[in-house]
């Protein structure tokens, strides 16, 4: 079981899935942090200084011994008050939009490099010979064959 495991975790794949997850997390705590700190702030002095994270229903009672804020969504939540907190609903959901936007714009610069690279690939009859090309040594011997073949030669020992 454990050489199976160590089969597993050394996929590719795997690896790759971790580095994701990873940087995925720190994406987001910089994606919270822009969003609460920057973004918001301008929503609220934009709309009048509007707190979102205050925003809220109050479903249950308030406990007898609470002596905070009233309206801190915060304060009432820690003291176990039952709420929908749909301001904080709204800054997660732009939150998610912002994430969805930034990765929008890195797929789609990665995609158009990725194109590129493959269509110079494509064009390329030896790509070990360009050094703006990533080199797959397989294509390229497959790419030899083939033209060998076409010209009805017998294709070279390597």
């Amino acid at each position: 079981m454990i050489t199976q495991f160590k089969k597993f975790i050394a996929r590719g794949n795997v690896l790759d899935l971790a580095v994701g997850v990873i940087i995925g997390a720190s994406f987001g705590r910089i994606v919270t942090s822009l969003n609460e700190s920057m973004i918001m702030p301008v929503i609220g002095w934009i709309f009048g200084d509007i707190d979102f994270s205050n925003w809220f229903i109050r479903l249950g009672e308030i406990p007898a011994d609470y002596d905070g804020s009233l309206t801190n969504y915060a304060e009432l939540k820690e003291a176990g008050v039952a709420m929908i907190g749909y301001g904080d609903f709204i800054t997660q959901t732009v939150d998610f939009f912002i994430i969805a936007l930034a990765l929008f714009f890195i797929i789609r610069s990665v995609n158009r490099v990725l194109d590129e690279m493959q269509e110079k690939a494509k064009n390329s009859e030896n790509s070990s010979n360009e050094e703006d090309i990533p080199t797959d040594p397989q294509l390229d011997v497959l790419k030899q064959i083939l033209a060998e073949m076409r010209t009805g030669k017998e294709p070279a020992k390597l």
